[in-house]
């Protein structure tokens, strides 16, 4: 009978999408699953122990092998022959956590099939007879996952993508240079040189004349008794004629 998934069910496998689970047994878990075209399949899948023993595994691997009707060790290990049969498998993976899908009938097995020949009991070669024989891995339930796919590693660049890269790179420097040295030193080679400074000259200036005359001093009038006309602005007792002879 069909039960829901539990925590640590996986919701893909391959290409099926996990819908319910269907058994569970010592060695691993039956699910219920459906394929890409709608098909119900049954999925069989180890435990995470029984995936970890390597012997575990590879008697799952072998049963998957062996489901084409090939006699098997497990069958003379039980004194009997006998084959796996049942419906045919429809996808597998027999990495480090095998799974195998058949299609699935309700009422009819499936894939639990596989899961039987893991389990060991009693001797190898013979009768069974003695002590049963109990894994170390029987305690662990939890389904065995496939490992998740690796990161995508990261993109790496050819060496010529690496040469052309770096041309255009140091054309782009060399074109920035030229239009800086035409922006600014061109405006340097057509601007006029300054011319230098007149020298300075230093004059000394007269000094200020007054505007009003100087005073002078005050002449004499000449008294009434003096004879004879002077000349205006000679002094008197000065003879004006030079030439004439004593």
């Amino acid at each position: 009978m069909a039960a829901p998934l539990q925590y640590g069910d996986p919701p893909r496998l391959g290409g099926f999408a996990v819908q319910a689970r269907l058994s569970t047994v010592p060695a691993g878990l039956v699910y219920l699953g459906q394929g890409p075209d709608g098909r119900a399949v049954s999925i069989a899948l180890l435990t995470r122990g029984a995936a970890l023993d390597p012997s575990a595994r590879e008697r799952f691997v072998t049963a998957i092998r062996s489901s084409s009707g090939v006699r098997g060790w497990m069958a003379r290990a039980r004194g009997r022959t006998t084959t796996l049969e049942g419906p045919p498998v429809v996808a597998a993976e027999l990495g480090d956590a095998p799974w195998v899908a058949v299609p699935y009938t309700p009422g009819r097995p499936g894939a639990e099939r596989f899961l039987e020949p893991v389990m060991v009991g009693g001797t190898l070669i013979g009768e069974a007879h003695g002590p049963d024989f109990v894994p170390y891995w029987l305690a662990d339930r939890a389904p065995a996952l496939p490992a998740p796919p690796r990161p995508r590693p990261p993109l790496t660049e050819t060496r010529t993508r690496v040469l052309v890269a770096g041309a255009v790179l140091a054309l782009l420097v060399l074109l920035g240079a030229v239009i800086a040295l035409l922006l600014f030193g061109g405006e340097d080679d057509s601007a006029p040189m300054p011319r230098p400074m007149p020298p300075t000259q230093y004059v000394p200036s007269p000094p200020p004349v007054p505007a009003s005359p100087e005073p002078q001093e005050p002449q004499p009038s000449p008294s009434p008794g003096e004879t004879g006309r002077s000349t205006p602005g000679q002094p008197p007792g000065e003879d004006t004629d030079e030439g004439n002879p004593i």
